[in-house]
């Protein structure tokens, strides 16, 4: 009976605990689109309206949104009537004297627009004339600082409607309001231009009244970092922002090609995710267009040829746009303007290009560091050296090789807050512009989609705020932040902790590379081996023409002609780890060829003589009598094969296989600890090797060679 009646008031309990959520009374504007106005089901929607209800969703509480305007709602928040306001306001210094305000979420800029087909296009052709403003808002304190200069009176309205349409019947001749709104009335059948170029750039925020509700901006700025973080914000502005092509992307993913070291564009993180401000714009771009993306870390030049060769879609990657990259690529608008400085080591004496005459210099392939470095070497006199990533590049120069290096202001000034050796020492020059690539006359639609979302980023904010994260006022804070780069990562056992699942990761795939590619090199080898001792001169030729070919070609040749070559001729993607398995394959098969063919021939001939005089044909005799023996001759040459193939993989990072070379590479790109990082990578290697050494021996004490 007591246990009935407690259950019965747990139940009845229930409810109660599960409407303790708490709901706050927000304000908002009427009439006030893209941010907030009503649909066609008299519902309240717009951008403030859904950012305040997600983060409500992610914080676990509820919101009453009152459209009561923006005047209302301002005084409502004071008299304590709503617990906060959301209305595309504008953060001012005369309004943080009244409000706290949370985490900006939406950067702005005034324009002036006029009626359609106006012929007024700047402020001079105001003078004496009437101007429409909305109260309250930035823009009307913007048109208020120009109106005594330029000489035009305004008139107040309490909506943008009535504001609009004073315009378009001609009462006033133009108006001041904040960009995005415009964009979105004119995209929506609002007669008027706009006239001007966003001014008075400010940011909106969310408000409660001072000193009030502290927990509730807490919860604000929470929730706002986390719909930033999962990509629903940019859902969100993309949904009233953005454009209505994205049906030829929307729901499609794109395999987007990038470098592995090109901090702060790209970098792995201490979880092994690759970030940065390329990697995070490309990602906010699919997000508020529609579409998906899958990075690969392929290396610059990789990328590109990836890209050529059609085995990616698009390459974002610190790429300089070049009249001569314009002749291979379709490329964006730039998304980001850079300069190259010249930079030494710490204790260089020197201090300027004529010092660099005899000398040698370091570049990094493919940036605009290199292509201003080859510009000038000539005039000064001084030698170039090429590297494939930044960080041997800065090795180069920090360990006296080379005297300087050229590269990029944003990524030089991050390396040497990284701990990097070395110190800046010229002025930025040879502007450089970024872009997004695609392939000449392929993925127009994604290029157009980059373009539409890189443009609805700007005027959201979410593109100064990705660059804010990786260069912002204290870049020394964000840096750390961003990479995990802390003092335990300088230890051997540190580097160890924190990137065990990466290093653990990078070994499983070269384990697996090696052991598939053995299985597949032996099944090649023994056969084209094989070919080359029966007595039949067609298969002996193509036997030795094989080996000839394969073991000849480089293998980096041979993994970059399957990975780039083959997909450009057929139009047939490979997958990379195919791509390296076959590489592998017909590397390794070649060398098992050669010692198949040579263990047989090792054998005495007068053993097959003996069999055949005995009357078994050549191919029992191979089976039961040569074939015992050269198997004995061949194991020391088959294990050492394999111990070959395993540091073999190592190569084939140049076409993106996270193995545990490019493992490495990833890990220093972050923290830049070069030594510590690539002695781990090779004390890994020899612990690999020492068993699979004490194999061997085993192997050939029981095969008693």
């Amino acid at each position: 009976m007591l246990a009935a009646f407690a259950t019965i008031l747990f139940c009845l309990a229930l409810p109660g605990s599960q409407a303790q959520a708490k709901t706050y009374q927000i304000g908002t504007d009427v009439t006030y689109p893209p941010f907030e106005f009503a649909n066609k089901n008299n519902k309240y929607v717009g951008i403030d309206i859904d950012i305040i209800k997600s983060i409500a969703k992610e914080e676990g509480f509820k919101v009453n949104v009152k459209p009561v305007g923006f005047n209302t709602a301002v005084q409502s928040v004071q008299s304590g009537q709503l617990d906060g306001i959301i209305a595309g306001m504008t953060i001012t210094p005369e309004r943080k004297d009244k409000f706290d305000f949370g985490t900006p979420y939406y950067k702005t800029g005034a324009v002036m627009a006029v009626k359609k087909g106006s012929d007024i296009t700047s402020f001079k052709q105001l003078k004496g004339k009437k101007v429409a403003l909305k109260t309250g808002t930035a823009a009307a304190d913007y048109a208020n600082s120009l109106k005594k200069k330029y000489g035009f009176k305004t008139v107040t309205f309490d909506d943008s409607d009535n504001m609009y349409q004073d315009v378009t019947t001609g009462n006033s001749v133009a108006c001041f309001d904040d960009q995005p709104v415009l964009q979105y009335g004119i995209k929506h059948g609002l007669k008027l231009q706009i006239a001007s170029k966003p001014a008075n750039q400010g940011w909106y925020g969310f408000g409660v009244k001072k000193g009030t509700h502290k927990a509730l901006i807490k919860k604000f700025n929470a929730g706002l970092k986390k719909i930033q973080a999962n990509g629903t914000y940019d859902k969100i502005v993309g949904k009233y922002l953005g454009t209505a092509n994205n049906s030829k992307v929307k729901g499609k993913t794109f395999t987007i090609g990038t470098d592995v070291t090109f901090p702060p564009f790209e970098f792995a993180n201490k979880n092994n995710k690759y970030v940065g401000i390329d990697m995070d714009l490309i990602r906010a771009i699919a997000n508020e267009q529609g579409f998906k993306v899958k990075i690969k870390a392929l290396g610059f030049n990789a990328a590109v040829q990836a890209v050529e060769s059609g085995q990616a879609d698009g390459v974002i990657a610190g790429m300089s746009i070049t009249n001569e990259r314009k002749a291979q690529f379709d490329f964006s608008k730039p998304y980001f303007n850079s300069g190259v400085v010249m930079a030494v080591a710490q204790n260089s004496k020197i201090h300027k290009l004529s010092e660099l005459r005899g000398k040698r210099v370091a570049v990094k392939t493919g940036t605009s560091g290199a292509d201003y470095a080859n510009s000038i070497k000539k005039k000064y006199g001084f030698k170039v050296v090429t590297f494939d990533d930044s960080n041997n590049m800065y090795a180069d120069v920090s360990t006296g090789n080379s005297v300087a290096c050229f590269e990029d202001h944003p990524v030089m000034q991050y390396a040497i807050k990284q701990g990097t050796k070395l110190k800046i020492v010229t002025k930025p020059a040879l502007n450089a512009p970024y872009g997004f690539a695609v392939k000449k006359g392929h993925n127009q639609a994604l290029l157009q989609a980059f373009n539409q979302g890189l443009a609805d980023l700007k005027a959201s904010g979410t593109y100064d705020s990705i660059k804010a994260k990786y260069l912002g006022a204290d870049e020394i804070k964000t840096a750390a932040k961003t990479s995990g780069n802390d003092a335990e990562d300088r230890t051997f056992i540190g580097l160890i902790k924190q990137n065990k699942g990466a290093l653990l990761s990078g070994l499983q795939e070269t384990l697996w590379l090696t052991v598939v590619s053995i299985f597949f090199a032996t099944i090649f080898g023994v056969l084209v081996g094989l070919m080359g001792v029966v007595p039949n001169k067609f298969s002996q030729g193509t036997s030795t023409t094989l080996i000839y070919l394969f073991r000849g070609m480089p293998l980096l040749v041979l993994a970059l002609f399957i990975y780039t070559g083959i997909p450009s001729l057929t139009g047939q993607k490979i997958p990379a780890f195919v791509a390296g398995v076959v590489t592998l394959t017909f590397n390794e098969g070649a060398y098992i060829a050669a010692f198949v063919k040579g263990g047989i021939q090792a054998v005495d001939p007068g053993q097959m003589e003996a069999s055949r005089s005995l009357g078994l044909p050549f191919g029992k005799a191979m089976r039961k009598v040569i074939l015992p023996q050269g198997i004995r001759i061949m194991v020391p040459s088959f294990i050492n094969q394999f111990i070959i193939t395993l540091k073999d993989t190592s190569i084939l990072s140049i076409i993106g296989l996270l193995e545990l070379t490019q493992t490495g590479k990833i890990i220093i790109a972050r923290n830049l600890e070069g030594f510590k990082v690539w002695t781990i990578v090779a004390a890994i290697y020899l612990i690999i090797i020492t068993v699979l050494t004490w194999l061997s021996n085993w192997v050939q004490r029981r095969t008693k060679v």
